[in-house]
């Protein structure tokens, strides 16, 4: 299945999530409890990231769909829960990414409640941008905000950065970048929706010279409405 979602609902969803009482300082997701700072995405108003757990084999009997014992970039780490997750699953080291603040204090907060903290660094920036130029990793992962905001527009919180990408800059970016920062052998997977337009992320994969291949699929119902998360993995064009 593909679609799109329309990015006035998606925003309308991020303020929503910001303004929802179902806020807590503490959260429980995949068997654990999880801090939740002020400004940053919410798992317990999104199943998206549970999900993401299932769809990497952070849960389940399932195959994890990287190295274990390999290292791992996330980006947008948000709360911290895949960052951790993989940590706690023997990835070691782990970076974390998010161009929030108070999304890499949460990661901070997280790693620190699980006993990660000793092999999870989190970085501030923008995709790569902290990255440093001779960093690599076994497995690189974001798990996107797949829906389209026209390219003029401009977030008005870092929060909405969860929500929308405009004119999938941010994805083109990660498309380009991402199967440069893995080691030899590497794995760089991107979270995707049917929410977002795959039409036009094929378009842009196939201007940088990669390919996507789906390694996992998972439905998911939100409300009245059932959406398809899948799991690409990206690869450099021969």
């Amino acid at each position: 299945m593909t679609g799109k979602a329309s990015y006035v609902s998606s925003l309308a969803r991020s303020r929503a999530a910001l303004a929802s009482g179902r806020r807590p300082e503490v959260f429980a997701l995949a068997g654990r409890e999880w801090d939740l700072l002020d400004g940053v995405f919410a798992p317990v108003c999104s199943a998206t990231t549970g999900v993401a757990l299932e769809l990497l084999g952070l849960t389940g009997d399932e195959a994890p769909a990287f190295r274990r014992d390999g290292s791992f970039l996330e980006v947008g780490s948000g709360t911290g829960v895949i960052a951790v997750s993989a940590a706690l699953a023997g990835c070691s080291p782990v970076v974390a990414t998010d161009i929030s603040v108070s999304a890499v204090q949460n990661t901070d907060k997280n790693a620190a409640r699980h006993g990660v903290a000793d092999r999870l660094t989190s970085v501030h920036g923008d995709l790569f941008g902290a990255i440093g130029a001779m960093a690599r990793f076994d497995t690189v992962y974001w798990h996107s905000n797949y829906v389209l905001a026209p390219p003029g527009y401009r977030h008005r919180t870092d929060h909405e950065r969860a929500y929308v990408d405009p004119g999938y800059e941010a994805h083109r970016r990660y498309l380009a970048e991402a199967p440069g920062l893995l080691t030899e052998g590497g794995t760089a997977l991107l979270q995707f929706s049917e929410r977002g337009d795959l039409k036009l992320l094929r378009r842009l994969a196939e201007e940088c010279g990669r390919t996507l291949r789906p390694l996992r699929r998972r439905q998911l119902t939100e409300g009245d409405e059932t959406i398809e998360l899948v799991l690409y993995e990206i690869s450099v064009k021969n």
